[in-house]
């Protein structure tokens, strides 16, 4: 009958549809493809974004604003569970899309098939790790003896170990998902777990009053929501490349390869976490002089917590609009089309340029609302210094969209260590020796004015390095169209 296709043609024409899921990446107008795929990507970071912002929004209306500081002070160890799925993710998503853009399909999947099982693992790793060391872990947070905020952060990480495994696997993967050409089943999967976290927050700490507790295991449940949709993609027939776990023969090599690809976004978060953990212990130290009150430490870890939350609302539409590229570079760099790679990368640094600038000027015109939305009945310390606060941190933010899509431009060319040196600039080369000095000159001011001296200087010596990369890349663009 002439509705009936054989199996064999449907079998073709989804090889045709997922074969076009890919290789478009390299014949599409790439402004349409920025937008397709940065769009989601955006909309997927803010949500992925928002488990960490809504737990603190509803920690600290419904519990109190120390317990914010509590949230603050275990905020370095997921930090380093992130830095791991970025690793494993951003790595083998970074692989996956080379791979294609070189007609190289079967090393793609086992990437991917690699990438499952180092997210899995190292999940189960930090969990065991984190329970039989949970006292010794918590001891080094950077809190000072006798704070209240301890305790919260040991009721809140008790808890949220045993989701690490979900959000490790659900967070990871959606990098490789976005780099076969699906970024919508990526943000749906997002939008899953962090429609279900808004749901159950206020369920678990205003109708069940179980605190800092209920705000743990809402996450966890939304993590695992989000793990079980994308897993199932990655299994089914959809997908560019899938996973096969029955077959999967573990290579060192592919997971050197792997870890070289990723391991710029690695060294970033990672780097990140000992940030946190510095400025925690900095809180500490000089919160009570600098305040005036004798929980002048709890304070100011609880106002550091509020402008972290503002400062990640606005820097995760930039990581998104740089998994949006990541794919559309790789591809292309791969398949030889530098005029495709160069519109990419301008399109981005744009784009992430525009968002900063408007985080920027929202953050310096009215920052007493953005804190009274974490803490509507705040103390008058903390609705004093927060707000100051805000202001002096995004003072430079409007050059960090350019500086953070720029370091991942020499991952796609093949030279990470540039891509490592520039990421860890803002975050740790220049950052922390500011801190340290700074704290010892003018106290907890200076550590607050760290953030934007490391971002000016980290703008500067990577405009100087792109501007001879981009000069290399125009070369190779000649070459290509004549």
């Amino acid at each position: 009958m002439a509705y009936l296709k054989p199996n064999n043609l449907s079998f073709k024409e989804k090889r045709n549809t997922q074969t076009d899921a890919a290789d478009r990446l390299g014949t599409e107008p790439v402004g349409k493809l920025l937008l397709r795929f940065s769009i989601p990507a955006i909309t997927g970071m803010l949500v992925n974004a928002l488990y960490n912002v809504v737990d603190r929004i509803f920690v600290g209306r419904g519990v109190n604003e120390v317990a914010l500081g509590g949230l603050s002070l275990i905020l370095p160890l997921m930090t380093i569970g992130m830095a791991f799925a970025m690793l494993f993710g951003v790595g083998s998503a970074n692989m996956i899309s080379m791979r294609l853009g070189q007609g190289r399909r079967e090393e793609a999947e086992n990437a991917l098939n690699h990438c499952f099982f180092l997210l899995a693992f190292s999940g189960l790793f930090m969990l065991i790790l984190g329970l039989i060391f949970l006292d010794p872990i918590l001891s080094i947070l950077g809190a000072q003896e006798g704070s209240v905020s301890l305790n919260y952060a040991r009721s809140y990480l008790r808890i949220i170990l045993y989701g690490q495994v979900f959000m490790m696997v659900s967070f990871g993967l959606s990098h490789c998902t976005r780099a076969q050409g699906f970024p919508m089943i990526t943000m749906i999967g997002m939008f899953i777990g962090a429609g279900l976290n808004m749901l159950l927050d206020p369920l678990f700490i205003f109708v069940f009053h179980w605190g800092v507790q209920g705000a743990a295991w809402a996450t966890i449940i939304s993590q695992l929501a989000s793990a079980i949709w994308i897993v199932s993609f990655s299994l089914s027939k959809k997908a560019v490349v899938r996973l096969r776990l029955k077959i999967f023969k573990p290579s060192l090599g592919i997971i050197f390869q792997i870890m070289a690809f990723g391991s710029a976004q690695f060294l970033l978060q990672f780097v990140m976490s000992g940030v946190q953990l510095l400025y925690n212990i900095s809180m500490g130290w000089y919160g009570a002089e600098a305040l005036g009150v004798a929980n002048g430490g709890d304070i100011a870890l609880s106002g550091m917590n509020i402008v972290g939350s503002i400062a990640m609302l606005i820097l995760m539409p930039i990581f998104g609009i740089n998994q949006g590229a990541q794919p559309i570079l790789g591809y292309n760099y791969g398949a030889k089309r530098f005029g495709r790679v160069l519109r990419a990368y301008l399109g981005a640094v744009t784009a992430a340029t525009v968002i900063c600038t408007l985080g920027f000027i929202l953050g310096e015109l009215c920052p007493g609302i953005l804190v009274r939305i974490f803490a509507p009945e705040g103390s008058p310390v903390l609705l004093a210094f927060t707000p100051w606060a805000i202001r002096v941190v995004l003072i430079c933010f409007p050059v960090n969209g350019f500086q953070i899509v720029s370091a991942n431009v020499f991952v796609v060319t093949g030279r990470p260590r540039i891509s490592i040196l520039l990421s860890m600039l803002r975050q740790f080369i220049v950052l922390i020796p500011c801190m340290l000095i700074f704290g010892r000159l003018w106290g907890l001011r200076g550590v607050v004015s760290a953030m934007p001296v490391a971002d000016g200087f980290s703008f500067f010596l990577t405009a100087t390095l792109v501007f001879f990369e981009l000069k290399k890349l125009r070369a190779a663009e000649k070459q290509e169209t004549s």
